[in-house]
């Protein structure tokens, strides 16, 4: 099982990411996907979750309006698409994989840094 994160980097106040995570070795389409995120010295927290059919959603209220999951079962990724990014946002972002739609992860990947600063 293999979950890996790209698209992570440095982007000024106001700007735009979008996280790619891509799986293999289980089969994708049967498997909730979730978006999670650490900053130095706090816990991980829950960023955003999606169904195995992408039709159920959840934010975490912080980032409500300015962030969106998708999931593109034939291509066996999730996707985070970050906009009017801040500071506090700053955190590696992990995706992981659970047969339960929030559920607590399955399988996780090792995390893309995400870096917020002007």
């Amino acid at each position: 099982v293999q979950l890996v994160e790209s698209g992570g980097g440095l982007v000024q106040p106001g700007g735009s990411l979008r996280l790619s995570c891509a799986a293999s070795g289980f089969i994708f389409s049967s498997f909730a996907m979730s978006w999670y995120r650490q900053a130095p010295g706090k816990e991980r927290d829950l960023v955003a979750a999606v169904n195995s059919r992408g039709r159920t959603i959840h934010y975490a209220d912080s980032v409500k309006g300015r962030f969106t999951i998708s999931r593109d079962n034939a291509k066996n990724t999730v996707f985070l698409q970050m906009n009017s990014l801040k500071p506090e946002d700053t955190a590696v972002y992990s995706c992981s994989a659970d047969q339960w739609y929030m559920g607590p992860g399955q399988y996780w990947g090792q995390g893309t840094q995400v870096t917020v600063s002007s």
